[in-house]
């Protein structure tokens, strides 16, 4: 579960099939569209953005401290381990930008490593989240110049003024590139090289291909802290979308599809049963699935294949002793 990537669209409701009453409040429009869909179709599916609610957060954060879950902790030591590297090899970068709001602890560890670097623009539609990691880290890095940007990450084509003539360094930690599909992976890597511009760096968080016992674990830890993580959007249903789910009745798995070198996450239904979602009924054969995650894996070499074929150079890259997760440094 790297964290999700943000959408900023919201379709015209009124003009959808699966649109919900335009009387829903406007800031779960895009959640009550999404999920309405998502029961119509088969296979059946929710985005894992939406994961990320009050609750869903303190899970996931709950879930990077489990022994199971490595990507966090061994990112983490890595730019403990590499920081002065990562700063001699960028040079008198001077901005920082990071896409998506990530972890400010691993932003601090980076920040700390380069010194040449003024001003730090996160990009993320999460504002309250961007505003609250800009609270934190401006209480411990003096003289650094905040620019929180609201948008979606994965589209933005604009930076702040201050942040458009200097050179940059991007950031995009916790393997959150592995929820794209490829083709995503390579339109995002594409954009971010317009975005940063000319003589600019991306260092890229990339979890790696392993034994599959290793990533199944990771994904389905013996506490049940993932199952609850999975299992809290259909909770979130509930609270937000006037959904009837018996919780009880579904089941999270997690699977490793080796062909395409991806861990998928599931809910199971485990008996036949009808819900109810803004007073639209779906119903449930028993075993059937609502796939809520993708998280694909690369090994070193396939992802320097992906950058490269979005418009990068591999510059560089470090992977701990046992080659679980890996960091890349890229250039235009």
């Amino acid at each position: 579960m790297e964290r999700d990537i943000p959408h900023t669209e919201v379709e015209g409701l009124a003009k959808s099939s699966t649109s919900p009453s335009p009387r829903l409040d406007p800031s779960r429009a895009d959640f009550a569209q999404a999920v309405l869909a998502g029961f119509a179709q088969k296979p059946r599916s929710l985005p894992c953005r939406f994961f990320y609610d009050a609750r869903g957060s303190a899970l996931f954060e709950e879930i990077t401290q489990l022994q199971e879950y490595y990507p966090t902790r061994v990112e983490t030591a890595l730019l403990e381990a590499h920081g002065a590297e990562i700063a001699e090899r960028m040079g008198d970068a001077r901005v920082l930008v990071e896409f998506g709001s990530g972890s400010s602890r691993k932003t601090s560890l980076l920040l700390s490593a380069l010194a040449h670097v003024t001003l730090y623009v996160p990009i993320d539609v999460a504002g309250e989240s961007l505003a609250e990691a800009a609270e934190w880290l401006s209480e411990r890095h003096d003289g650094l110049a905040i620019r929180p940007l609201v948008a979606d990450f994965t589209k933005t084509r604009t930076l702040p003024v201050a942040a458009r003539r200097p050179r940059k360094l991007g950031f995009f930690s916790g393997s959150t590139i592995g929820n794209l599909t490829q083709a995503e992976a390579r339109d995002f890597l594409a954009n971010a090289a317009r975005l940063l511009g000319r003589d600019a760096a991306f260092l890229v968080g990339v979890d790696l291909k392993k034994d599959p016992g290793i990533l199944i674990s990771a994904y389905n830890d013996r506490r049940g802290v993932t199952a609850a993580f999975n299992l809290n959007l259909l909770e979130r249903i509930n609270r937000e979308l006037d959904g009837d789910i018996d919780v009880e009745r579904f089941a999270h798995d997690a699977i490793y599809d080796e062909a395409r070198g991806r861990i998928e996450m599931h809910l199971v239904s485990l008996a036949r049963q009808t819900v109810r979602v803004l007073g639209r009924s779906f119903s449930f054969a028993k075993g059937e699935r609502i796939h809520t995650e993708n998280s694909h894996k690369y090994s070193v070499s396939e992802f320097q294949a992906l950058a490269a074929n979005a418009g990068w150079s591999p510059a560089h890259s470090w992977t701990d002793a046992d080659r679980l997760f890996s960091l890349h440094l890229l250039r235009t």
